[in-house]
């Protein structure tokens, strides 16, 4: 349905639950609409993001009726915490999820009610203020704060919670210690993207119904506590973008359903340990911008059958990238760039079926999204990226194996900045998925095969700084920046000035 609400609505005394939600409601909601309402226990109104339905009441008004529930999403109630919210005392179930409320929480009332309700979700606004230091909520099933600017640090919050959603604030301190023993049916926690300093907690490890545990982006030090047993179900694990040293727990080993494992953008060091092969569950790996060495075990191949993503760039990995890592049957996206690989590029690739059929796990990759509620921004991408290989920065020579062609669906390939010499397969006009190609840096020669015009999904071309020869095909002059180009003494024809022979630069 769409439209406005009629005030006719407000005369409906008797009405006791009202649910609207998920329709195109506009317009304005007064006083007129509910001052009648005097039955109503429960009400569930959404609309569209756009939030184009407003509550316009005065801030001081006060209801005749008494809510046990109330989900209200995308409209508008704000910027001010309304009065006519906070005199509801009977409310067991609270979800107002971007209503435009930028005012600070009502302290008396937020303890209150936390100590009551059993759902409580106020995300996605710009709510302000601290937390109560301590608080006792042994009700609270399901804690979605997220999106706000809640500050100070985080509460010792006693409760039966088995999800809260903390991140994107602005919480600092530490992560309290006992969070085991505070939170002991906890199966999800969402922490990142706020200023936590401090150590994880091993307490961590001893919670035995953990699943999910999240804590990207913060200012988070020392080791990672290398305690984990054998907790059943616990599936994703993302400590990213913060400042840990250390060695990857080779405790990990014991988390058999583990699916996700992110530890990017850290200091960790040493080798990828043998323990983790128990991990055969894995999906989705991301190592990338360590201080890891060592050399790829081949066993992440051979145990890892259901990987789906693999990034490791920019460590100090070093040897010759082992064939196994091509034989997961859905590997999607595939990154070892900015190593010390040597050798040559595995002819291998051209067996990895993912990337041969050209489909990807798009469940997958939303159910990646929820286990890292809080890192769309940096995986906005992942779709761009998937059915992607990438082994630049290294110091493979050799050429391009020929079974590249077989990889039907890849959208992404880059192979620049290593010793790669050879021939472009005339072929590669196969791949009409392509989307981005890069192979600059590298001692390539030959002519551009003129079949690489024909790829109509091209966006993004670097073939700078080899030895290509011969006159640039006029298909591709829609790449029409001579970087693309440069870098080739031999190469002639738009976009770069040397003219080809007969006196036009496609001629």
């Amino acid at each position: 349905m769409n439209g406005t609400i009629p005030n006719s609505f407000g005369q409906l005394s008797k009405l006791v639950n009202v649910d609207l939600i998920s329709n195109s409601w506009e317009g304005i909601l007064t006083e007129t609409h509910l001052i009648n309402l005097r039955s109503l226990e429960n009400i569930r109104l959404t609309t569209l993001p756009t939030r184009s339905l407003i509550f316009n009441v005065s801030h001081k008004w006060i209801p005749h009726f008494r809510l046990k529930s109330i989900q209200i999403e995308n409209c508008v109630i704000g910027p001010f915490f309304p009065m006519w919210l906070q005199v509801q005392n009977e409310l067991t179930s609270v979800i107002l999820r971007n209503v435009g409320i930028s005012d600070t929480i009502p302290a008396e009332w937020f303890s209150e009610r936390s100590s009551e309700i059993t759902y409580l979700v106020l995300s996605n606004n710009q709510i302000k203020g601290k937390l109560p230091n301590q608080m006792k909520s042994p009700n609270l099933k399901y804690i979605d704060l997220s999106s706000n600017h809640f500050e100070g640090p985080l509460p010792f919050w006693s409760t039966n919670a088995s999800t809260i959603y903390l991140q994107d604030n602005l919480f600092s301190g530490s992560i309290p210690e006992n969070i085991g023993s505070l939170m002991p049916r906890l199966e999800k926690l969402y922490l990142s993207s706020n200023h936590l300093s401090g150590t994880i907690p091993s307490s961590f490890c001893v919670m035995n119904g953990l699943q999910i545990l999240s804590l990207r982006s913060n200012k988070l030090s020392g080791q990672i506590p290398n305690c984990w047993s054998h907790q059943l179900m616990f599936w994703a694990i993302d400590v990213s973008n913060n400042n840990l040293t250390g060695k990857i727990p080779s405790s990990f080993g014991s988390l058999s359903s583990l699916s996700v494992l992110l530890l990017s953008n850290n200091n960790l060091d040493g080798e990828i340990p043998s323990s983790l092969q128990n991990c055969s569950g894995l999906t989705s790996v991301d190592l990338r911008r360590n201080n890891l060495s060592g050399n790829l075990p081949s066993w992440i191949g051979e145990r890892f059958a259901s990987l789906f993503m693999l990034q490791l760039h920019s460590n100090s990995f070093t040897g010759e990238i082992p064939k196994e890592v091509c034989n997961p049957n859905n590997l999607h996206i595939l990154d070892l760039s900015d190593n010390k690989f040597s050798g040559a590029v595995p002819k291998c690739i051209g067996n990895l079926t993912g990337m041969v059929s050209g489909k990807y796990n798009e469940v997958f990759l939303q159910l990646l999204m929820v286990a890292l509620k809080g890192r769309t921004l940096e995986y906005n991408n992942i779709f761009a990226a998937v059915n992607g290989i990438d082994l630049s920065r290294n110091n493979l020579t050799g050429e391009i194996p020929d079974e590249v062609i077989n990889l039907h669906g890849l959208r992404f390939l880059n192979l620049s900045r290593n010793q790669i010499s050879g021939k472009i397969n005339e072929k590669i006009g196969e791949l009409t998925d392509l989307e981005s190609l890069d192979l600059s840096y590298n001692h390539l020669s030959g002519p551009i095969p003129q079949s690489l015009a024909t790829l109509n999904s091209l966006v993004r071309l670097n073939l700078s700084y080899n030895n290509l020869e011969g006159k640039i095909p006029e298909g591709l002059k829609k790449f029409n920046d001579p970087s693309v180009f440069v870098g080739n003494p031999s190469l002639c024809g738009t976009p770069l000035p040397k003219k080809c022979p007969g006196g036009h630069r496609f001629s």
